[in-house]
């Protein structure tokens, strides 16, 4: 005999929703921070650093990380991080919890029921029509439980956890303002030019990334002035980390990501939600390698886990404050 699970609803768990977040940042003219985390350490990091620079933040997990951490097991977990930043100096800061690319109504109802105060439902590798089809059916469902929606107008490439496009398909301005209107989203994600993956221009020894397509930007904002605009993979997919995983074993050569200055660009604009996942991942990555190095008999996890920790804060606190303007607006 099987027992129906209960709805929880995000508000007690401690979680707000986007809409509010997000009036805020247009109005200032800054990006609320979307990290996305896979474990405990990772979570710590992110929800420390925005308390201690004073961030709102949306806590981002995807359809791999849920599996992989267990959907039961991550709704007490953020329920305990909730719980765990109103006892820090300063207490608590907005925070959503947001599903990343979800790719069904079906995962997307699962989040909500489970206490998701934000979902993102990614058609935007369906036919046109199609594409408002399903983010509309996840629309009217997340609308009943205040929950809102992140949908998406063009494609990213790259690979990123369960994302994986072999070409950029930038989004069309003239699609924006019927997709926006026909499907009731909260947000909408576009491409002008980030990409998944720490490898996320192919650029020569000695050459900068592309710019991106601010000219797409604009021409959105005017078709819909105002409307909460969100930059995925934007990672900028740091120097030194990337260095330091070379130096102690690793093989990432080429590995570029979005400068800081264009962010700052965009964070400025219509921009309201920048996501962040590759940076989160390099920085582990690159301390855990140096800690194997220099002391290669050490086997206790919280001695390489600890410090990629405190090394997170650090990054993500740079972020806020000197990227995305974050700091000091909760």
């Amino acid at each position: 005999m099987t027992t129906a699970t209960r709805t929880v609803s995000y508000k007690e768990l401690g979680f707000v929703n986007t809409r509010e977040m997000f009036a805020k940042a247009n109005k200032e003219g800054y990006a609320v921070p979307a990290y996305n985390f896979n474990n405990m350490e990772q979570l710590q990091a992110i929800l420390t650093a925005c308390v201690k620079s004073r961030s709102p933040v949306i806590l981002q997990i995807s359809k791999g990380a849920r599996e992989y951490a267990n959907p039961t097991l991550l709704r007490w977990m953020a329920r305990g991080a909730m719980e765990m930043i109103k006892e820090m100096p300063g207490g608590a800061v907005p925070t959503a919890l947001h599903l990343d690319h979800g790719d069904s109504f079906e995962l997307c109802k699962s989040c909500i029921e489970n206490g998701f105060s934000s979902v993102m439902i990614d058609g935007s590798h369906l036919p046109y029509e199609e594409n408002i089809r399903l983010t509309r059916q996840v629309v009217e469902y997340a609308h009943q439980f205040d929950v809102t929606v992140e949908g998406e107008l063009g494609v990213l490439a790259g690979i990123e956890d369960e994302v994986s496009s072999e070409h950029t398909h930038y989004t069309e301005p003239a699609q924006v303002e019927d997709f926006v209107k026909r499907t009731g989203v909260d947000s909408l994600a576009i491409s002008i030019g980030t990409s998944h993956g720490a490898f996320k221009f192919k650029v020569k020894p000695g050459e900068s990334a592309p710019p991106l397509r601010f000219d797409i930007l604009e021409e959105v904002e005017k078709r819909i002035p105002g409307f909460p605009i969100v930059l995925h993979g934007a990672s900028s997919v740091l120097n030194s980390y990337i260095d330091m995983i070379n130096k102690y074993g690793g093989k990432m050569e080429g590995a570029v990501g979005v400068s800081a200055e264009q962010l700052r660009k965009a964070a400025k604009s219509a921009v309201c939600k920048i996501n962040i996942d590759s940076d989160g991942r390099l920085v582990m990555t690159a301390v855990i390698r140096k800690v194997f190095a220099e002391k290669p008999g050490e086997f206790d996890p919280r001695k390489y886990l600890g410090p990629a920790r405190e090394e997170l804060i650090k990054m993500y606190m740079d972020k806020n404050k000197n990227v995305l303007g974050s700091a000091d607006r909760a």
